[in-house]
């Protein structure tokens, strides 16, 4: 079944988590699978980020196989081929956003940072012109001061490509929009996900500067500031 077909035949048995989120499994799910997979996460999302998001129904499934072209991504009970395994998948119908996860033979953490990524990019494709604005000011002065490396892979290359072919690397266009967006997308995901959890940050030659990721960080914490009880840098937790 298609994630369109599954989403229109099983709309109004999706089960209420809050006013903005509700759930469908394909397969039954213990409390305590629940609690990890939904109710944690939703809690740590910061009250800011829950507002600017539409009515958003989250299916469970085992797996998830990539649409080819003829018909769209759909769900499935056994693993797909590795070149059409997809671990999740967004579709927008009207005013509701479609959010599926794969979770068979994935770990917890693995799938946060997968929630995290897709509330992630629906927040980056609505984000106000404010916080827009902020935020390329952010990156503006850390091109201007040659910074090297970004958060994640994506945000990484779009960098890359924009450093090669763009002189005037501060100037908006097309490229510098495409990777503003990105490595936007890329902190704000590490930034929720260190909301909900206590994660570390690899070390590598991509990484940016752990002084300039905090800068970020500290901006996006002001913008989404987290649910009362919740901390993400280290100060935080100990004052909490």
């Amino acid at each position: 079944m298609t994630l369109d077909e599954l989403a229109a035949r099983f709309r109004g048995q999706m089960i209420p988590l809050t006013s903005k989120f509700s759930y469908f499994c394909t397969q039954p799910m213990a409390e305590e699978d629940l609690r990890q997979y939904l109710h944690d996460p939703i809690a740590a999302l910061s009250p800011a980020i829950i507002a600017a998001l539409p009515p958003t129904n989250i299916i469970l499934t085992p797996y998830l196989e990539k649409g080819n072209g003829r018909s769209g991504d759909a769900v499935a009970f056994e693993r797909p081929p590795e070149a059409r395994h997809l671990a999740a998948a967004r579709q927008d119908h009207d005013s509701v956003t479609v959010l599926a996860f794969g979770i068979k033979d994935v770990e917890v953490a693995d799938y946060h940072y997968q929630f995290y990524n897709a509330i992630a990019a629906m927040v980056a494709d609505r984000c106000p012109e404010e916080v827009q604005e902020r935020f390329h000011r952010t990156i503006r002065e850390e091109l201007t001061a040659e910074i090297h490396g970004e958060v994640d892979e994506k945000s990484w290359h779009l960098k890359q490509a924009l450093l090669r072919r763009q002189t005037n690397v501060r100037k908006e266009t097309k490229l510098f929009r495409e990777y503003a967006r990105q490595a936007f997308e890329d902190t704000l995901t590490l930034y929720l996900h260190g909301t909900c959890c206590d994660i570390d940050i690899e070390t590598g030659p991509r990484q940016m500067p752990s002084r300039y990721l905090r800068r970020r960080l500290e901006l996006l914490i002001s913008l989404f500031p987290p649910p009362e009880g919740y901390a993400v840098l280290p100060e935080q937790l100990k004052a909490r």
